[in-house]
């Protein structure tokens, strides 16, 4: 163990390791890069991430600067969990601290996962209805700003977290709330380092207020810091806004305070299967008014591609070659919702399938709801590597969408089936591609920027359903305006003066340092 580490094992309660097996272990994310840390650090306590903090920036103020990147679970698709300096893991930040019943609060850890913080809510028939994975951390999904399958009608994390506390740079900590113009001008006089952020902070937004205006009314793009335009209301302030979607470049989330809504009855499902998008879209728009939880799209090849793996997927499928899946389910008045769907299937045509949910049918309904799982994990010389996923499309532009891509998938040689949401209009491409191939990093480049291309032609956004990290950062940087890129660029500064915090990602990306980390060979264990 070298003389840094074994000095930051005697400054913190929880464990630093240099050790080659565990930098390899943490080399890798749930993205196509690999960049090995120097140390990876296991806080216990949110004082063992501020002692943490604050060596690191006093080597920094003397010029020697080690990059600090937070990381839940690792289960980052753009790279942002993943450093050439130190990863401070919140693995060990995994209690829930507090919970109020009659209010719906509830206090935990950053590192707490959504697993685990809605079994324990659901004693209290309590959920946040958040559908990302279960193993990201409450942390995870505040720094991606995560929507999820059920944001159309549930919200994002966002509208669940009431407040955080934020380890600044410094070793500062940071209690987030709104204050009012007298209780910010006392907080912003403060002689501190969170005083200065208020200070600072402040007078950007009145410098900036059409630009703010802008980005709130325009931007459905993650990249950058747009949710400083929720930041400012009616003269009071409130800092937390910023860090959702922030990727741990402007503070390590330590805690969290969220409000719950009650435990909904399981869901309800039923799954439609159309020969053209058209039908799959009217059919959408048809059954939106009923308030799905979920409504997502899959192209027909994806199911098929399961049932080959061995799925029993028949029912659904039928014989259709090429086509396309809605998976609806409801959570309110289900059987209601799916008798009225019943009654709507005259207005399709009779090649369209439906399957209800019933005894009978919810082995092939269980068989559907795994089969993107297996899709994504289950392929021969190859890895469907997250490249072009969670970008924001139009409902009313995929069919041209789809047209674009067809010319794509001939163009680069690659089957590209479209998945994601109807309600929340967040959607993903996954091809396979050999990551042992000489011409993968070219290959998976030009995808990278050819995808991107389209889906700005049918006004859609790239960094749209997660932020930009490193790897969509190769075509957010270069793409964004440059008022927005000088006012974001701001924002990080203000908060990162000494440019230890997650430096290389978002606008400090470098296309040709992510590309030069681009994964040769498959992850041992694909989480999906």
């Amino acid at each position: 163990m070298g003389k840094i580490a074994k000095y930051l094992n005697q400054l913190t309660v929880g464990n630093v390791f240099d050790t080659p097996e565990i930098l390899e272990e943490y080399s890798t994310d749930r993205s196509v890069l690999k960049i090995k840390p120097k140390f990876v650090a296991f806080p216990e306590s949110t004082d063992d991430i501020r002692k943490l903090m604050r060596f690191f920036n006093q080597l920094a103020v003397k010029d020697i600067k080690v990059a600090v990147t937070a990381r839940g679970s690792g289960m980052d698709k753009g790279g942002a969990d993943l450093t050439n300096g130190v990863v401070i893991s919140t693995e060990k930040l995994n209690r829930l601290l507090e919970i109020d019943s009659r209010e719906r609060l509830v206090r935990v850890q950053s590192g707490i996962t959504l697993r685990e913080l809605n079994t324990a809510l659901s004693v209290s028939g309590l959920q946040i209805p958040i559908d990302g994975h279960d193993e990201e951390t409450i942390g995870g999904l505040i720094s991606k700003n995560t929507k999820g399958d059920c944001a159309g009608k549930y919200g994002g994390i966002y509208a669940y977290v009431e407040r955080i506390e934020v380890v600044l740079a410094n070793g500062e900590c940071l209690q987030t709330e709104r204050f009012k113009k007298y209780a910010l001008a006392k907080r912003a006089a403060e002689k501190s380092f969170e005083g200065e952020i208020y200070r600072k902070i402040s007078k950007l937004l009145k410098e900036n207020k059409e630009l703010i205006e802008k980005i709130g009314k325009d931007h459905k793009d993650m990249a950058g810091y747009p949710m400083i335009a929720k930041a400012p209301k009616r003269e009071t302030l409130d800092l937390m806004p910023l860090f959702f979607g922030a990727e741990g470049t402007l503070g390590i989330i330590s805690e969290v305070i969220l409000r719950a809504i009650p435990l909904k009855k399981r869901p309800e499902r039923v799954v439609a299967t159309f020969k053209e998008i058209d039908q799959a879209i009217q059919y959408a728009e048809a059954i939106e008014p009923l308030k799905p939880r979920k409504m997502n799209l899959f192209d027909l090849r994806i199911i098929m591609e399961a049932r080959e793996a061995g799925k029993n997927l028949d029912g659904v499928i039928r014989k259709l070659e090429d086509g396309f899946v809605v998976f609806a389910n409801f959570d309110e008045r289900p059987n209601i919702n799916l008798k009225k769907i019943m009654n709507m299937r005259s207005k399709f045509p009779r090649s369209s399938k439906f399957i209800f949910e019933s005894v009978n049918d919810r082995p092939t309904l269980n068989e559907f709801e795994n089969s993107l799982t297996n899709y994504l994990a289950h392929v021969k010389n190859g890895e469907r590597v997250p490249i072009l996923t969670d970008f924001y499309l139009p409902r009313q532009n995929i069919k041209n969408f789809l047209e674009d891509l067809q010319v794509l998938e001939k163009k680069l040689d690659l089957e590209l089936e479209l998945f994601g949401s109807l309600s929340s209009s967040i959607y993903s491409l996954r091809p396979k591609f050999k990551l042992d191939d000489k011409e993968f990093n070219k290959k998976a480049t030009m995808f990278l920027r050819a995808g991107a291309f389209i889906i700005n032609r049918q006004g859609g956004e790239l960094a749209g359903g997660a932020p930009e990290g490193r790897l969509k950062a190769v075509v957010t940087n270069a793409n964004m305006l440059e008022p927005e890129k000088i006012f974001y660029g701001k924002i990080k500064e203000i908060f990162d003066r000494n440019e230890i915090l997650n430096p290389d990602i978002k606008l400090g990306a470098h296309s040709k340092f992510t590309r030069t980390h681009f994964r040769t060979d498959n992850l041992s264990k694909i989480m999906v």
